[in-house]
């Protein structure tokens, strides 16, 4: 029994890549009568049919010119969905996770909970942090308590809760700057 050799086998191949499996796509052309370009971009015949012409692009923009929602609309369903788009039932909103945050957004979560622990709002200026931050080193220094383990606790928290602030307040002001 003789086989016969598969002449693609190996580099280069003798024969053209898929010719003879696949024949050429035919590409749409665009229904505006007399274009010669493409027609991939689907635009309605009518509202709500499956109907569809296929314009090139500069026709498809010319169609959509002239395209009028409210035309295939009554009266009064007219006049009820403008309303309903100037209520802005459905328009656009803010995200609410926006609203989560405290104060005017430009602290950090670190900042706002060194205000915590000095019982400022978070709205709060320098100037009363700089007040709360040396009411509570005064109340819990190492010098005033001593063995007070909890003491020096409060005392090392309000020194790092000050320097979160005095970053942040620098950083603010660099931005500023620029």
């Amino acid at each position: 029994m003789s086989r016969s050799r598969n002449i693609d086998w190996g580099f280069p191949r003798w024969r053209a890549y898929g010719a003879s499996e696949r024949a050429p796509e035919t590409q749409r052309k665009c229904d505006r009568t007399g274009c010669d370009r493409p027609g991939d971009c689907p635009a309605p015949k009518a509202p709500n049919r499956p109907d569809r012409w296929y314009f090139c692009v500069e026709h498809a923009a010319d169609y959509n010119r002239g395209w009028n929602y409210f035309d295939a609309l009554s009266a009064e369903d007219t006049a009820a969905r403008q309303a309903q788009e100037e209520a802005g039932a459905r328009g656009y909103q803010r995200a609410k996770h926006w609203d989560w945050g405290e104060g005017d957004g430009s602290r950090s979560r670190a900042e706002l909970d060194a205000l915590r622990l000095f019982d400022l709002p978070p709205d709060a200026n320098e100037g009363d942090v700089k007040a709360a931050h040396r009411r509570l080193v005064k109340e819990n220094h190492p010098d005033m308590c001593p063995n007070d383990p909890a003491a020096t606790a409060r005392f090392q928290a309000a020194q790092a809760a000050y320097e979160v602030l005095r970053a942040g307040a620098q950083r603010r002001a660099e931005r500023t700057a620029n």
